[in-house]
């Protein structure tokens, strides 16, 4: 856990960097390939999602080094071939669980949030999942525990893996000649994003794309129909624990309202999208049936709005970089503490980007428990006088009191009275 949030700190100013190079070149290009507010909801979700790893929110069925240790045929080194074998298995593993999440009506709750940007960009990349509790997949690695690669191996491999499934996420680099063929590319992964009748449900490779070409899931991107970007069933909403849930919360009312009780049951296990006949009548969700004629959701926002939720997000940043910094010090249940104050955080102010006209007493209630924290603590921040300094705590205090005053004014001025908040954000 503490090895990897130092790497998380190592990588995320990266990811940060090279979003801000894909702007600048998008910008001198003269494409608009990113919005503000989706963005901010993408890098949002990227944090709750390693918050969520790195507090240990998931369980799994079957452990790797479970699995080796009862099946190897042999036992072998961790040398550099060992490594390339792993990093082949958990490449297939990953094309597995990545389709049957497509093709699984209760295993699409667990990806809707990586389809759910209408953008395709960098940001759109680290929006990743915070609804999968439990992993039911380790009996993918089979291969590699049988031929008796080490636990350690896959426990490296696995960060690089997800790692290397960054970059593609761009519109700006075309087609790369000889290696459309071998790994997967922006434009393989572009045609992957894209809800175009000739597009859905294709190309699910994280490295190597030869996977959809051996079993039938592979679509070239083609000159004449341009990709568009989202999720048929749109999200409408920035907030990225909305996002999560909102396809668990409809399997779960059609399973409940339905009154056919094998429809009760098997809606879990039918092709994503399905639902009873009887719910379809009934309760009808809006859908996209012409991907070239609908609106991208949006919501009315200033430049001062824009501006204060990229403020949030990186503050939060901030509070992340210091968490994965000291996860061993401050250990158990602070930790939780730490955590559940960062999602009460990230919900209060996507909220406010929805313009959901309460959003300043979510803000409210979150800087209030803060505020708890520091005082329960006899004015520290979960050691921070100690590790960095007193003016981290000050820091902290200021934030809790002017991210609710801020909110306050934007829900009451903005949202409610329609007007701009004409305010300058630090």
């Amino acid at each position: 856990m503490e090895a990897y949030g130092a790497i998380l700190n190592l990588v995320v100013p990266i990811f940060f960097l090279l979003y801000f190079i894909e702007k600048f070149v998008a910008w001198q290009r003269g494409e608009k390939v990113i919005r503000g507010l989706d963005s901010v909801s993408s890098f949002s979700s990227g944090i709750t999602n390693v918050v969520k790893d790195v507090l240990g929110l998931s369980v799994g069925i079957l452990s790797y080094s479970w699995l080796e240790g009862r099946v190897a045929l042999v036992h072998i080194e961790a040398t550099w071939l060992v490594y390339a074998i792993a990093f082949i298995a958990v490449d297939f593993q990953g094309y597995w669980v990545h389709r049957w999440s497509h093709e699984i009506n209760f295993l699409w709750n667990r990806h809707i949030i990586h389809h759910s940007s209408e953008e395709f960009n960098l940001s759109c990349a680290l929006r990743q999942s915070i609804s999968t509790f439990i992993n039911y997949f380790t009996f993918l690695l089979l291969p590699a525990a049988l031929l008796g690669v080490p636990g350690k191996v896959i426990a490296v491999i696995g960060p690089i893996h997800l790692f290397l499934q960054y970059w593609y996420h761009t519109r700006l680099i075309g087609k790369m000649g000889w290696l459309e063929s071998v790994i997967v590319t922006p434009s393989h992964h572009r045609v992957h994003h894209a809800i175009n009748p000739e597009y859905m449900d294709k190309n699910y490779g994280q490295v190597f794309i030869f996977w959809d070409k051996w079993f039938g899931t592979f679509q070239p991107e083609l000159d004449d129909v341009p990709p568009v970007y989202g999720v048929k069933r749109p999200v409408h909403t920035w907030n990225p624990f909305k996002i999560n849930f909102q396809h668990f919360w409809l399997l779960l009312t059609d399973a409940w309202r339905t009154r056919n009780w094998w429809d009760k049951l098997r809606l879990w296990f039918m092709p994503t999208g399905w639902r009873p006949e009887d719910m379809k009548a009934r309760y009808p969700v809006p859908a996209i049936t012409d991907v070239y004629h609908f609106e991208k959701y949006d919501t009315k926002a200033s430049r001062a709005l824009v501006a204060w939720s990229w403020v949030q997000m990186f503050f939060n940043y901030f509070l992340l970089i210091y968490f994965f910094a000291f996860l061993g010090k401050i250990g158990s249940p602070g930790i939780f503490l730490y955590g559940a104050f960062i999602f009460a955080s990230i919900y209060a102010y996507t909220e406010l980007m929805d313009r959901n006209r309460y959003a300043h007493f979510f803000e409210i209630i979150k800087s209030a428990f803060g505020l708890y924290l520091i005082w329960q603590a006899g004015g520290d921040w979960f050691g921070a006088r100690a590790n960095v300094g007193a003016w981290y705590v000050y820091i902290v205090t200021a934030y809790c009191i002017s991210s609710a005053a801020v909110a306050t004014l934007f829900a009451e001025f903005e949202i409610k009275r329609g007007k701009a908040v004409a305010i300058t954000v630090f």
